[in-house]
């Protein structure tokens, strides 16, 4: 179960009386009210009962007074007419404050729903009392709402122990921090992790370090109920869980014409290569930390589609085994035409291999392995491709909306995911 923090959730835990039905047995129609004194158990909730088009992101808060709360329950109603979501009943998860008196949504409600919350509270004399509130949400506007556009990587995948988590969204986001705490990352090896913000439609998520080897991990989308932007509303809840395999590391220092492979800590092989002639800025081969983007079996490489400068020849190629590493044109892949592999370094930047040796690359590696390379004086740009490691995790974290790291063990995000005034 996914839940805030304790300390955020008691920071909502004042001031909650709303909608107060005192009962002294589970009967929220009749019952007369009752002090707390003498056994008596008040229970309040908010939204009040009969309230209509409240906004999606209205924490969802119950109290009790003279008892603790022994059971809450939140069922959401979904029209099928209802924009961007799929009809039915949804239930909602919330974190109950030490003391017991105080419940709070974990997430916000679904747009466009019949909302009905059931709380029961018991006294120190086993009394109990159960109040319920019945209420209605702001339903999205059309073509307005906040969606998954798309995601990398898709669940069932397998990937590299590099792999940044990439969402982009349907709508601009300007409450950054509401949707980055409404997206909880989870992995059986807890590590720290944090997003940041590519713009205001794609977030990307990487840990501190690279991932451990050998786990799920899932992200939890709940988007939901959050507003993206001033009556932006999210419209469906996601999730994306995928595996990270072996560790595979590839270091090249250029100069050496060759890259080293290890998986797992050990040495697999040693490839003999040919990197950028380094003539120019455009033709070095960038050092940093690289990690694998997309294989195809083939590719064209067309110069007019890069910033080669006026001096430097043009060409159009088609190559084999092509494993992407930024989006500047950097591959690994096949070139047998060109005779200096191993021996000097002639390309226009790419890492050439020889067919034998592509062909392995691209079967044995992974999307999200690491390419670690040294030796020239060109850094590849942490924003280029997919080398978010090339920043200290303290620089990645300054980005981020919350400002604070995300820890992966499944005890919640770092704040609320409900509006600042509710």
């Amino acid at each position: 179960m996914a839940r805030f923090p304790r300390a955020a959730a008691r920071r909502y835990g004042i001031g909650l009386m709303a909608l107060a039905l005192t009962v002294s047995a589970c009967s929220p129609g009749e019952a007369e009210p009752q002090a707390a004194a003498g056994g008596g158990v008040a229970v309040s909730i908010t939204p009040e009962a009969g309230a209509s088009e409240v906004a999606p992101n209205t924490p969802v808060r119950v109290s009790a007074e003279g008892g603790t709360i022994t059971d809450v329950r939140v069922d959401q109603a979904v029209a099928e007419e209802v924009e961007g979501d799929d009809p039915g009943l949804y239930g909602m998860t919330g974190t109950l404050a030490e003391d017991g008196a105080v419940w709070v949504s974990d997430w916000n409600l679904r747009p466009g729903a019949e909302v009905t919350v059931t709380a029961v509270a018991e006294g120190p004399d086993g009394t109990a009392a159960e109040a319920v509130a019945e209420f209605t949400t702001l339903a999205a506007e059309p073509g307005r709402g906040l969606d998954l556009a798309s995601n990398f990587p898709n669940s069932g995948q397998t990937v590299g122990v590099g792999m940044p988590l990439t969402v982009n969204f349907t709508q601009p986001v300007t409450n950054k921090a509401q949707v980055e705490n409404s997206m909880e990352v989870t992995s059986e090896h807890p590590t720290r992790g944090s997003w940041r913000w590519l713009g205001d439609t794609t977030a990307v998520f990487r840990p501190e370090e690279y991932w451990e080897p050998y786990q799920t991990v899932t992200v939890d989308m709940n988007l939901a109920g959050v507003e993206a932007s001033e009556g932006v509303y999210g419209l469906r809840d996601y999730r994306v869980e995928f595996e990270v395999g072996r560790e595979l590391i590839a270091t090249m220092h250029v100069p050496d014409h060759e890259m080293v492979i290890t998986v797992d800590g050990e040495h697999e092989r040693t490839l003999p290569v040919s990197n950028g002639a380094a003539t120019t800025h455009f033709n070095t081969t960038t050092s940093g930390v690289h990690v694998l983007m997309s294989h195809k079996e083939t590719e064209e490489m067309d110069s007019s589609t890069t910033a080669i400068p006026d001096d430097l020849p043009g060409y159009n190629t088609v190559v084999s085994y092509a494993v992407r590493t930024t989006n500047s044109g950097e591959y690994v892949h096949e070139a047998s035409y060109n005779p200096n592999i191993g021996t000097a370094n002639t390309s226009n930047g790419c890492t050439n291999l020889r067919m034998e040796d592509a062909l392995w690359f691209f079967e044995n590696t992974l999307m999200g392995d690491v390419l670690e390379t040294t030796g020239t004086d060109r850094q590849v740009e942490w924003d280029n491709g997919w080398s978010y490691f090339q920043l200290g995790f303290d620089e990645w974290l300054a980005e981020s909306a919350t400002g604070e790291p995300q820890l992966t063990d499944g005890n919640g995000t770092p704040g609320p995911v409900h509006g600042e005034d509710r």
